[in-house]
């Protein structure tokens, strides 16, 4: 390759670099905040679920009367909700949980099962239109700081599917946010909510902000537990994907930040591999005319 040419291709590497570089100080920035929401997050969804454990416990046997605590008896239609990202340069981000989600369908499939899909991210909506699995609900344009309205939107579509019969199961699919460094996926059943998910709930809330201490004051339910539990479920239930579509922000703006380390350093070596060949590609000349001018010296003597 001539020295022209390797130096062109040094300038672009050191162009992409710039680039990949500017995108994980961004990412880096923003992960912060994203920490900052779910660290703010989890005071008020302890709460709610303390509210909503407690309305339970009072409610007693008038919670089978309610439509969305009621368990179907078959479960022939399960909902599946894959949470992604608006775009990609993530890694393996969007692609672990659109093949996550695609693995768990192809199982209820094999069972019988219909599997009805909805996705938040274009990432997820793009990929199950491209495999023709038309989403049912299809929630875009808000990956990078989601907000709880954006939640709601998600919840009350997927309840009312459950309560009108539509669906029998709900699931989500989302990048649980460990550190910058490491995401999982992680698989949750958000309706049929059973009592024994609500205290798996608690216990989680209680094991992250300590358990409850000192007396609890007797407390008088106006309307009656069963109509506040009632309200309180729905919000159960969008509170889990709120913090679902927040854990999915930190781990995209995570796995973004890493990818980017790795693709500058990656360009680093290019540009010095590069570098040696422009080198090399020098000396080369450089002998060439040398031995050019001595040629050219015996030629005369």
């Amino acid at each position: 390759m001539a020295q022209r040419d390797v130096k062109q291709r040094i300038d672009s590497v050191k162009n992409i670099r710039k680039i990949t570089s500017a995108m994980q100080m961004v990412a880096a920035a923003r992960l912060r905040r994203a920490e900052l929401r779910i660290a703010a997050l989890r005071p008020y969804a302890g709460a709610i679920r303390r509210m909503t454990r407690q309305a339970a416990a009072a409610a007693g046997g008038e919670i089978a009367s309610m439509p969305i605590l009621q368990q179907h008896e078959q479960e022939n239609v399960v909902a599946v909700l894959l949470v992604t990202g608006d775009r990609g340069l993530a890694g393996a981000f969007n692609s672990q949980i659109i093949r996550a989600g695609l693995r768990a369908a192809a199982e209820y499939e094999a069972e019988g099962k219909t599997v009805r899909f909805y996705a938040s991210g274009r990432r997820g909506v793009s990929s199950l239109v491209f495999r023709n699995l038309d989403p049912a609900g299809r929630y875009i344009g808000f990956t990078d700081r989601p907000s709880y309205a954006d939640a709601r939107d998600i919840a009350q579509d997927l309840v009312q599917a459950y309560v009108d019969g539509e669906v029998d199961r709900v699931e989500v699919f989302y990048n649980g946010y460990v550190s910058a460094l490491t995401q999982e996926v992680r698989r949750e059943v958000l309706l049929p909510l059973q009592r024994a998910t609500i205290d798996e709930a608690i216990a989680e809330a209680e094991a992250e902000d300590g358990p409850e201490t000192g007396h609890h004051a007797l407390v008088e339910y106006e309307p009656d537990p069963d109509v506040i539990l009632e309200r309180l479920v729905p919000d159960y239930v969008e509170i889990s994907i709120y913090r679902a579509l927040l854990e999915s922000t930190a781990s995209e703006h995570g796995a973004r930040m890493t990818a980017m380390r790795s693709a500058s350093e990656n360009a680093a070596e290019v540009i010095e591999d590069l570098t040696l060949e422009m080198n090399r590609a020098r000396q080369a000349e450089i002998t060439q005319e040398i031995m050019e001018v001595v040629a050219g010296a015996e030629s005369l003597t």
